[in-house]
């Protein structure tokens, strides 16, 4: 489950802790087109403050009116939208989409400590909730597993925040991690030169001067990681991929051409890497979008490694004006998705 949902969590049990009532509100299953997933979460206090979405904007002011309205639930229930025509329309639904909820009191708020905890040392935590007693209990999740609703128990996932770590801190790596904010990952950049920590000016990031390698063995890296290596120094970079390589990181990247990217091939070959590690490398970086700012370079990256974290299927081109043909950009652990067409490979010239 994204980290919005665990910021959900956090809000919810801050609001009780202040004395408010609080409910939540979690997707249960979706038809048609649905913009939040199974799991999603919403939480609202009893004046109909709000924090989350289920929606998009159309089922929450209803559920804002309902609770302002006095409607109260004291066990959990479930609440469906969009099963008629003119109730799809009188909210807004899209392509005829249809969406059921469960609606929860919040009282013991100790199981939320709980997954926040487990989330913040990297673990896997699923909740359990049986919708007849309202219990709740928390215990361990394992990579690919997914939401699960059986009409008396909810079973949601919630993961450790995704992490990117970036190796130099030039202007590119910038725009990459603010671009990368916005996605909701945890940033890290790590650049030993002391000249390029005078310009790195993005907030709530972490900037290390530790030796790449070094850095990546001190992380620990797990499938909830991604590292490019964006500094065009092989000494760097290279020292950051031989050891990235042999992690689980879902996501490991190079900048530079497709010369570059062979001739870095080369000589991580001359190392204790296999194969297998040496093929997991993405490079040269990103998708081909036609970039040549930083900023388009970074937006080609990005869409990169989102893809490798949703598991998606992208096509691709290697040359311009060549036919497109279908690359899967997963990792054995993300869960799979579905097709969503982009084209391009390469955000680097030839």
């Amino acid at each position: 489950m994204e980290n919005l949902d665990l910021q959900v969590l956090a809000q919810a049990r801050d609001w009780r802790a202040r004395g408010h009532t609080v409910w939540l509100f979690t997707v249960i299953e979706t038809w048609g087109s649905a913009p939040r997933p199974p799991g999603a979460l919403l939480a609202m206090r009893g004046d109909g403050r709000v924090v989350g979405s289920v929606s998009g904007g159309c089922v929450e002011d209803d559920l804002i009116e309902r609770v302002r309205g006095g409607e109260r639930v004291a066990t959990p229930q479930i609440v469906s939208y969009g099963v008629t025509g003119d109730e799809r329309a009188r909210l807004g639904l899209p392509c005829g989409g249809n969406l059921r909820l469960v609606w929860e009191p919040l009282d013991d708020t100790a199981w939320i400590d709980d997954v926040l905890s487990r989330t913040q040392g990297h673990e896997l935590a699923a909740r359990v909730l049986d919708l007849q007693s309202g219990a709740v209990r928390i215990e361990p999740a394992a990579r690919g597993e997914a939401f699960v609703f059986d009409g008396m128990t909810l079973r949601a996932l919630f993961g450790p925040r995704w992490r990117l770590l970036i190796i130099g801190a030039g202007q590119l790596s910038r725009a990459v991690a603010q671009i990368a904010r916005l996605l909701d990952f945890e940033i890290i950049c790590c650049d030993p030169r002391d000249e390029y920590h005078v310009t790195w000016d993005v907030a709530d990031t972490t900037l290390s001067k530790a030796m790449p390698d070094d850095l990546v063995q001190q992380l620990q890296l797990d499938p909830h990681c991604a590292v490019v290596a964006l500094t065009h120094d092989p000494k760097l970079d290279d020292l950051a991929l031989l050891e990235a390589l042999k992690s689980p990181a879902f996501y490991v990247g190079a900048l530079g051409s497709r010369g570059n990217a062979a001739r870095r091939r080369e000589r991580l070959a001359l190392f204790d890497l296999t194969r297998d590690q040496i093929d997991k490398l993405h490079g040269p970086i990103g998708l081909h979008i036609g970039s040549r700012t930083p900023a388009e370079i970074a937006v080609s990256i990005a869409a990169e490694i989102v893809a490798a974290r949703n598991g998606a299927t992208v096509a691709i081109t290697t040359e311009p004006n060549t036919t497109i043909v279908a690359r899967s950009i997963s990792a054995s652990s993300c869960a799979s998705a579905g097709p969503r067409g982009v084209a391009g490979v390469a955000a680097q010239e030839p």
